[in-house]
């Protein structure tokens, strides 16, 4: 069933495609260059990896922030100061004189982009329901993967001419380009959805969205999840470069194609949902990540050639990308009066997770083992979380009550 007769028009999907590109383009575009800012800023690997880390604690934490706003006042006016406050800080991260100052400066460049990604899933909550929202949302993931396949082989190109610097310049200008994306969005959020706000509101909604145990299995699942994802963007440089000797054009070259199996899992999921429920389909995508990514943990330890650890370690990102636009759907659908603050708990969740389990996996040395053990064990936690605790075979289509609605 469809909200408020959303437009049906491929641009609406482009724009909110792009702004979806935040958090990739913030982390993707550079990794090529990462080794090479260590050793610019006199940092250790394990120093360069927090401007990743604080950049997703940004992301993360913003979201919580922005989220209920967005349910107050809507979507637009908190997404344009986003994207403004983004561009700023990108061009501050070019002049960073120190990893520390980089660090506080990509702290803040998360929190601006966060409220593109917070609110881009609000709108297609505002826009769509059920099945639908989750077929929107991985034609969304196809659009907005186009960010992991362009920016690191952009970035791993771009090297040939400038730094790591440059690299920030050039976030600056796209983001330029982003807000202008902005201006062309409509505002989706109805107002008699609107509330009045105030703590007392805010408290409401986030408990509304707490208690519904499918929300909570699908963020726990989503978010433990994403804790493999940043694993392999953390390390996968460390271990590619490193490890096999891949120059920084090879690896971009590779993280390019792995990008383009995350886009795939999510392509194969949209045609999946032409068929069966978000319900039916969730543990089985999950179960079939967990597999995939045992297959690489075993590849690793075995010290596979890279012909045939690459192959796998494509299976391992493809499978990834099968399940999240289902919890995503599954989690949002309930909660229309919530949409932004379900929206900011689900995604700022994620990048929490994220940010501050995947440098666990480093600590003995950004191995292919390290990287693929931590991948396998938090797809076992995610695949655990979504069939024992959301459980979306046994819920009822009826909503949860919202507060406020």
């Amino acid at each position: 069933m469809r909200v408020n007769g959303p437009p049906r028009t491929r641009r609406l999907l482009l724009l909110l495609g792009a702004l979806s590109t935040f958090g990739p383009l913030s982390i993707d575009l550079y990794l090529p260059a990462l080794p090479a800012l260590a050793r610019n800023l006199d940092a250790t690997d394990d120093s360069a990896q927090w401007s990743i880390s604080a950049c997703m604690i940004g992301l993360a934490l913003g979201q919580l922030f922005i989220g209920p706003l967005s349910d107050k006042i809507g979507r637009k006016r908190p997404l344009f100061i986003g994207v403004a406050t983004y561009t700023v800080a990108s061009l501050l991260c070019a002049t960073a004189p120190s990893i520390t100052v980089l660090i506080v400066l990509r702290l803040v460049q998360g929190l601006a982009g966060s409220a593109g990604m917070v609110a881009v899933e609000a709108m297609v909550r505002d826009l769509y329901e059920g099945r639908q929202m989750a077929r929107i949302l991985s034609l969304l993931m196809l659009v907005g993967g186009c960010a992991p396949i362009v920016a690191p082989v952009l970035g791993g190109q771009l090297l040939h001419f400038t730094d790591w610097r440059g690299l920030f310049v050039l976030l600056a200008v796209i983001s330029a380009l982003l807000l202008l994306a902005v201006i062309a969005l409509p505002e989706t959020l109805r107002p008699e959805l609107r509330h009045a706000g105030g703590l007392r509101r805010v408290r409401a909604g986030f408990s509304a969205v707490v208690r519904d145990r499918m929300f909570v299995g699908c963020t726990l699942g989503t978010s433990i999840g994403s804790i493999a994802l940043f694993i392999y963007i953390s390390i996968s440089s460390f271990v590619l470069e490193g490890g096999y000797g891949v120059s920084p054009q090879v690896f971009s070259l590779i993280f390019a194609v792995n990008s383009v199996g995350l886009v795939l899992g999510g392509w194969f999921n949209s045609l999946l949902l032409r068929r069966f429920t978000p319900e039916r389909l969730l543990v089985a995508e999950a179960l079939v990540a967990l597999v995939a990514s045992v297959l690489s943990l075993v590849a690793a330890l075995l010290h596979a050639p890279l012909a045939v650890f690459l192959p796998v370690l494509f299976l391992t990102i493809l499978s990834g990308g099968l399940a999240s636009p289902n919890a995503t759907a599954l989690a949002l659908t309930r909660h229309p009066a919530n949409a932004g603050t379900a929206a900011a708990l689900l995604g700022s969740t994620g990048f929490l997770f994220g940010a501050l389990f995947a440098p666990l996996a480093s600590l003995g040395g950004a191995s292919a083992i390290a990287m693929t053990a931590g991948i396998a064990i938090a797809r076992v936690g995610s695949w655990l979380a979504y069939a024992l605790v959301a459980r979306p075979q046994r819920a009822t289509p009826d909503p949860a009550p919202c507060a406020g609605g």
